[in-house]
């Protein structure tokens, strides 16, 4: 924002009003002018005085809407203005009729009173004692909390993490940051470590005291946590954060110390080298490691032959399964734990629908789910079945400061005999830890999965360990079935993984590649293919069936650029259409979007059928856009939602998505484009995961330099985790102890 815009006035209304993140809406007399604020303003109430620093962000046709992105507050000084402050309810006890006798008793100096002097309220006609001391009591909490946000107003700090502050210290909160600026940081907080560093110089805190030192530990751990690692190793932590905080050696290690002994991280042997965790994923990978052991040895090998009963499912299903099939059945229903992988057109749809059904038919109640909306709605579309996001089957529950817990856990556990788990690659170690704990001791367990795709976005590398470590059964399906040999896509894919060049010489199946070495031909080719040509070859929706897949978010062939030429081509503006402008897109209506984070509170109707939750790689179309209310109707694979337009940082055009974003789907055709520097990506397992989302037609633009340079680079997405030692110690050691440890 180059330069900031400001508006002073009073507030008529309370539009909107987000508790957890203080984010507001509403409509601000600004000397007779109505305007429409949004921003993250706090506990705002109607009749307050505010002076506003930001822009206006919306169409001069629907009325000016003013982005907040700083607020000076003033309690109302007129006895009117007073009086509309009082009745809005921002005191429990006080309405509209005893606003009004306590503004006629005391005029322009009620909050005055009401502050410094609260027992005068028993002046005004009907006022009780217990009434009196009542409201006194809410005032009082009302004042001080007013109190908090003015104080950290003055050092640059919004009024949300003044109020988590408040909420968590009460009164005392300004003895506590003030003794440590830093705890400001902590989750429950949630500020940055950057932004704290200036409320902390302000306080002159030392350069090198221990709690700077110990929350710039934290939060390197924290953001490489963001990049996948569980944990970090000690020789590698130490002259980071002394490079980071530019302090020595002595005083890291001193703050280091003071960290374990407040149990804030944890500290882990393998191989004689120390690792250290935020103690949140110590605790996931070590509970992973005990429950899993305890569900070996609770289901104890059931050594009953169930060849019977698979020659039944063959018979009635009219097919022959595979030796490494019927051994995946056999090891799911005598054992109970199974990790079923395999590559495309390896038959693990088929194999999964004979232990689903064949549990059924011995009575077991099988739920089924997958870590995003599109893999749930995806396994379901394939197997028959039911199945929800994990976050749905757990039902997430989220705090006023925005973190999360699950109503499912070991008080409440799940009601189910067998959990089968799809697309197990995206899983990460907290949320794999929240779903073991939701189960009883006896629930089966079936794992299904790739572990050749990239991991999941958050922490850990959990199917890979899961897998090499060899604490539970694992089949790995390998023969590719006759139909599937007949696709390109599905040898090709299989070539990859094995480090072979895929076939891009063929022009006749399903797999075709395109040589291009410069952008601009690698652009209008790929625009050419998703507007014109292959919706007359193949009859495709452009937006429905086509899906443009790339590396990058950045750059020519990046998402970013592409969304943007592919919205101009497919829907550019017109008349007819309603825009609304985003951080990095214009959105209209007719537009392909996708959400960027899991949202559970958002309603949907499908059907006749009424939800919620809108979950992040979730792909929708903008149906309506409406200015003037606020809103747009998104179609959302048929889940019709009222989208506020708010929340439009949630959404991203989604013509073009990047590969990390497409995990767990598959399209009719999908298109790649590989020219280009973006070496970081350019590895073997996520061009694999590139071209298995595509069903029927996968076309390839670009370099067969830049194909051959991924397929030779087999560098995995390394990332620092402990676990699989934790479960092979387990394995060898044999815990006799893990029960006792796990319930206590």
């Amino acid at each position: 924002m180059a330069e900031a815009l400001h508006i002073e006035g009073t507030v008529e209304n309370i539009l909107f009003r987000n508790e957890a993140n203080g984010y507001v809406v509403l409509d601000l007399d600004a000397g007779g002018e109505p305007i429409t604020v949004v921003g993250e303003l706090g506990d705002i109430d109607e009749g307050e005085c505010l002076s506003l620093y930001g822009e206006y962000i919306t169409h001069p046709r629907f009325g000016p809407q003013f982005q907040a992105e700083s607020c000076e507050r003033k309690l109302p000084n007129t006895a009117e203005s007073i009086k509309r402050y009082l009745a809005s309810g921002v005191i429990k006890g006080i309405g509209k009729v005893l606003a009004g006798k306590i503004v006629d008793t005391f005029g322009a100096r009620t909050l005055e009173i009401m502050e410094n002097d609260p027992m005068r309220l028993m002046e005004v006609r009907g006022m009780s004692r217990t009434k009196c001391e009542e409201v006194a009591n809410e005032a009082k909490h009302i004042f001080a909390l007013r109190g908090v946000i003015s104080y950290f107003e003055n050092y640059g700090i919004k009024s949300r993490y003044a109020m988590r502050a408040f909420r968590i210290w009460g009164e005392k909160y300004r003895d506590v940051v003030e003794l440590n600026p830093y705890l400001m940081c902590t989750e429950e907080i949630g500020m940055q470590f950057q932004a704290v560093e200036g409320y902390a110089h302000d306080l002159r805190i030392p350069h090198d005291s221990a709690c700077r030192i110990g929350a710039g530990m934290l939060h390197i751990l924290r953001h490489n946590a963001g990049g996948g690692h569980t944990c970090i190793p000690l020789d590698r932590l130490a002259p980071k954060v002394c490079e980071f905080l530019s302090v020595n050696e002595s005083a890291f290690y001193a703050a280091y110390q003071e960290q374990l002994k407040a149990e804030t991280i944890v500290e882990y042997i393998k191989n004689e080298r120390e690792f250290v965790y935020l103690k949140e994923y110590y605790t996931a990978e070590r509970y992973i490691t005990d429950r899993i052991g305890i569900m070996r040895d609770f289901g104890a090998r059931n050594e009953h032959d169930y060849s019977t009963m698979i020659a039944e499912a063959e018979r009635t299903r009219g097919i022959e399964y595979a030796a490494l099939q019927r051994d995946a059945i056999q090891s799911a229903l005598s054992q109970g734990l199974l990790i079923l992988t395999g590559g495309p057109g390896t038959g693990k749809t088929t194999t999964l629908n004979a232990i689903i059904s064949l549990y059924e038919k011995q009575g077991f109640r099988v739920l089924i789910a997958a870590p995003t909306g599109r893999a749930a709605k995806r396994i379901s579309d394939l197997t028959g079945y039911d199945a929800k996001t994990i976050h749905r089957l757990l039902e997430v529950q989220f705090d006023p400061a925005g973190g999360q817990k699950f109503v499912h856990n070991e008080e409440n556990p799940l009601d189910c005999d067998v959990l089968v788990v799809d697309e197990m690659s995206m899983v990460d170690v907290l949320l794999f830890s929240s779903l073991l704990r939701a189960l009883t001791l006896g629930c089966k367990v079936i794992l299904v999965g790739d572990s050749d795709q990239l991991p999941s976005v958050g922490a850990g590398n959990l199917l890979r360990h899961l897998i090499d470590s060899q604490c539970m059964p694992v089949i790995e399906l390998k023969e590719i079935f006759r139909q599937a040999q007949q696709s390109c896509i599905v040898t090709n894919a299989h070539r990859i993984v094995h480090g072979e060049m895929p076939d891009l010489t063929k022009k006749d199946n399903d797999f075709f590649f395109f040589h291009r070495q410069e952008f601009p031909q690698v652009v209008d080719l790929l625009l050419d293919l998703v507007c014109r040509r292959l919706p007359n070859a193949y009859q495709y929706s452009p937006t429905h069936d086509i899906q443009v897949i790339c590396p990058s978010r950045r750059g020519t062939l990046g998402v970013i650029e592409l969304n943007k030429a592919l919205q101009s081509r497919l829907n550019p503006p017109t008349a007819e259409k309603s825009e609304v402008k985003s951080v990095l897109y214009q959105f209209r209506e007719g537009d392909k979007v996708m959400q960027t984070k899991n949202n559970y509170d958002i309603t949907w109707t499908k059907n006749g059928e009424n939800g919620t939750g809108i979950f992040n790689g979730d792909i929708g179309h903008i149906r309506t856009i409406n200015r003037r209310r606020g809103e747009a109707v998104i179609d959302f694979d048929g889940r019709i939602t009222v989208y506020p337009l708010m929340l439009l940082e949630q959404l991203e055009l989604a013509y073009a998505i990047t590969v990390h974003k497409s995990q767990g789907s598959e399209f009719e055709a999908v298109i790649i484009p590989l020219l280009g520097n973006f070496e970081k990506l350019s590895y073997r397992n996520l061009l694999y995961t590139a071209v298995t989302r595509a069903k029927k037609l996968l076309i390839l633009i670009g370099s067969p330099i830049k194909v051959e340079q991924m397929v030779s680079n087999n560098r995995r997405t390394n990332r620092y985790s402990c676990l699989r030692h934790m479960l092979e110690q387990s394995m060898e050691k044999g815990e006799s102890n893990a029960m006792d440890e796990i319930f206590t």
